[in-house]
């Protein structure tokens, strides 16, 4: 093992400079890809299995004024935070006997706390799409530098060498892997986690007409 790591680090500290500007750029790529995959499988995770809770709870309590109360034990589950945005407009109706306009201005706040959580829940996950999509193609960009650095010591020493050709092979092949090791595993995450945003949404998309209907019925 620590044979292979020289080995690495030897071939490294005679990669190109255009060749390590692509190992950095694909590294930093790969870093901030699991940096996103850590924080959004805790965030997307806590959202769906709370409100997978709550809405067990909603549905098994009758009076909204109890369920709000209980809401905080849910504070990372989107429907927990979409019930406590309509609860509170609610509440905030200085004359509830106007159904029309009580019945719009829950709907609007539900609404856009739903949009904003569909909001959160993405953010920096579209990063992983562009990784996946972009990484495979840098390191492309490096794997065709190295060979054309092999093909230059060709012409340069007129010789075919396997020690001529190595180190731009050598140069290709860590680009590729870079590129591929980078992509990889964002794409999985991307696929995996919008599959997650998209049961969420759905769920927020039920909810609220439910929820829409509790607070009606509290009304008349």
């Amino acid at each position: 093992m620590f044979e292979s790591n020289a080995d690495l680090l030897h071939m490294l500290s005679g990669t190109g400079p255009v060749v390590l500007f692509v190992l950095v750029v694909l590294v930093l790529f790969s870093l901030l890809s699991w940096a996103i995959i850590f924080l959004k499988a805790g965030t997307i995770g806590k959202a769906l299995s709370e409100s997978r809770d709550f809405l067990d709870y909603f549905f098994d309590v009758a009076s909204i004024d109890k369920v709000f109360g209980e809401s905080e034990n849910y504070s990372n589950g989107s429907l927990a935070r979409v019930f406590r945005a309509g609860y509170i407009e609610y509440r905030a109706l200085s004359d509830r006997k106007e159904d029309r306009l009580a019945e719009e201005r829950i709907a609007r706040a539900i609404r856009r706390e739903a949009n904003a959580e569909s909001k959160r829940l993405s953010r920096y996950v579209s990063f992983l799409a562009t990784v996946g999509n972009t990484a495979p193609f840098i390191g492309l960009f490096g794997t065709v530098w190295g060979i054309m650095h092999s093909f230059q010591s060709i012409g340069l020493t007129q010789s075919a060498s396997l020690a001529t050709v190595a180190p731009g092979i050598a140069e290709a092949l860590v680009a590729t892997a870079a590129g591929l090791a980078a992509a990889i595993p964002s794409v999985i995450a991307y696929n995996f986690f919008s599959r997650q945003i998209d049961t969420i949404e759905r769920d927020l998309d039920d909810f609220s007409g439910e929820y829409l209907k509790s607070f009606l019925n509290e009304l008349r």
